[in-house]
This record gives structure tokens, C-alpha cells and sequence, in this order.
């Protein structure tokens, strides 16, 4: 089963942190391919921790694994995911003049990978 929801891409200090040993490195590469997801959109997608998930959009698609976080947490239909190469697979290249892509509240189709 395939749903749209909500991405969110942003910082995390374990991607900051890991960003610092290299973006080449497992641990970067491993933080910034991980999607957190509310844990009842998870059940409800039958998802279980560790699942890969493709994630597209008109731009682009990826695939990560995913990791469930608790309701209070991060709202139903709402996605995080680190800053990195995954999530910049789905951003347009509008910076709207900021010369940063836009890359809030993008609306991703996410599906089990199989």
C-alpha cells in the first residue's frame, strides 16, 4: 500500500556530528538514509523498523530505511529525514532566491519496498 505524506528534511545533530567524520562514511551515510516516521503510520502501512521505503515525488525518488517514532513525537503523515544524498533526490532545484532548495513540506507517495 502506497500513501502521500508530508516531508520534512532538516538537521540533526547526528547527522551534523557524523557529517563531520565524512560524507563518505558509513555512519553519515547511514543517519541521512534513515526516515523517521510516526509509529501508527507505520502499522497502519505494515512497516516494521528497518524496512526500506521508496519515497517520490514529480522531482525525483529514493529509497531508505525507516525507523518509527512515537505519535506525540511526530504527527501522523508527517516524515523527518536528515539532510543528505536520499533526501536530495526529491528537491527541486528552486531556491526561491535563498540559494537554499525548497525543501519543506514536499509531498512524497511512500511505499514498502518489497
Amino acid at each position: 500500500m502506497a500513501e502521500t505524506m508530508i516531508l520534512v528534511p532538516g538537521r540533526s545533530s547526528k547527522q551534523g556530528t557524523s557529517l563531520n567524520k565524512g560524507k563518505l562514511k558509513e555512519e553519515y551515510l547511514s543517519v541521512t538514509s534513515t526516515l523517521e516516521i510516526n509509529s501508527d503510520d507505520m502499522q497502519r502501512l505494515g512497516l516494521e523498523e528497518g524496512d526500506s521505503v521508496r519515497l517520490s515525488n514529480e522531482t525525483g525518488e529514493t529509497i531508505v530505511s525507516c525507523k518509527g517514532r512515537k505519535p506525540e513525537d511526530l504527527p501522523s503523515g508527517m516524515l523527518f529525514i536528515p539532510y543528505g544524498p536520499p533526501s536530495s533526490q526529491l528537491m527541486d532545484g528552486d531556491t526561491a532566491g535563498t540559494g537554499m532548495p525548497l525543501s519543506k513540506h514536499m509531498e512524497v507517495l511512500v511505499e514498502k519496498v518489497t
